[in-house]
């Protein structure tokens, strides 16, 4: 298959790109060879590269600075992924959206559902949301898929920070009042390298799966990479954020069950294949 992804310079979209290259034609793309806003361009590029699958894990996604830059956000999370969906369109490609936890409010007590009604607090979540419907509009053959606290080897992510953090520090604060689904990008990857060779189009919620909070989450990384911290519980509360954060994100996998598709691994089995990478790095 020859597949276009954009955000190619990403903690995803690299991910994405090495995997891919091992049995597809995959152009990957970042800023400089594709600039999303430019819609002229989005239609020049596709032409041009005439992709049968289009992933777009392009995304504006710093979620505090988003609330002071609105207007950028909206820009390149909704206009970037709407020039993006009728240029694939245009020539026939399957698109691929990466959506995010954020479009949900977080107050629910139970995994939110595909199906499930969208109400983003942050302006982060609206314009991804915005990004979801104009794909729905627009795309006659598209996935949106949805992931959540994702981490990897390329870029900056929770896991690396908190490694760092453990060189310097004897004790830490974590928030404990915020559950969902860590998600490795390498098995992500994986998912979407499966999903896109179907015509199984529709929302999908791809994580690892499990449930733990962010203090969980912080003990179990340093539980795994074998370093004696002190991890201590807070409160959302205690470390104001410009961005409102889901305080329950968790996502039932029902589309990944009801089309076929193998569950992905449990959050910690992924963590710790991520450490052991990191290690032999």
């Amino acid at each position: 298959m020859k597949i276009l992804v954009t955000g190619a310079n990403g903690q995803l979209g690299q991910e994405v790109v090495k995997l891919l290259r091992a049995k597809h034609k995959v152009f990957g793309l970042g800023r400089e060879q594709l600039d999303i806003t430019n819609a002229q361009q989005c239609l020049f590029v596709l032409d041009e590269h005439q992709p049968d699958v289009v992933i777009h894990s392009a995304a504006y996604t710093a979620v505090d600075s988003a609330e002071s830059e609105e207007e950028k956000a909206f820009l390149v999370n909704g206009e970037g992924t709407k020039s993006l969906a009728i240029a694939a369109e245009r020539v026939g490609a399957k698109f691929c959206y990466i959506s995010t936890d954020y479009v949900f409010d977080g107050t629910a007590t139970q995994a939110y559902r595909e199906d499930d009604e969208t109400n983003p607090q942050s302006v982060y979540g609206k314009s991804k949301r915005a990004g979801e419907l104009h794909v729905r509009s627009l795309s006659s053959r598209a996935f949106i898929v949805r992931t959540s606290w994702v981490y990897g080897r390329y870029g900056g992510n929770f896991v690396k920070t908190m490694l760092s953090l453990a060189k310097t520090r004897d004790s830490l604060k974590v928030v404990h009042d915020q559950f969902g689904s860590p998600t490795y990008t390498l098995d992500l990857a994986l998912f979407l390298e499966q999903l896109i060779q179907t015509e199984k189009y529709g929302t999908y919620h791809a994580s690892n799966s499990g449930v733990c909070t962010w203090y969980e989450f912080a003990c179990a990384i340093f539980e795994e990479s074998g370093i004696g911290i002190r991890v201590e519980p807070c409160t959302t509360e205690e470390f104001p954020r410009p961005a409102p954060r889901p305080k329950y994100s968790v996502m039932e996998h029902g589309a990944i069950l009801a089309n076929g598709f193998e569950d992905m691994r449990p959050w910690r089995d992924g963590l710790r294949a991520f450490l052991n990478e990191l290690k032999e790095e």
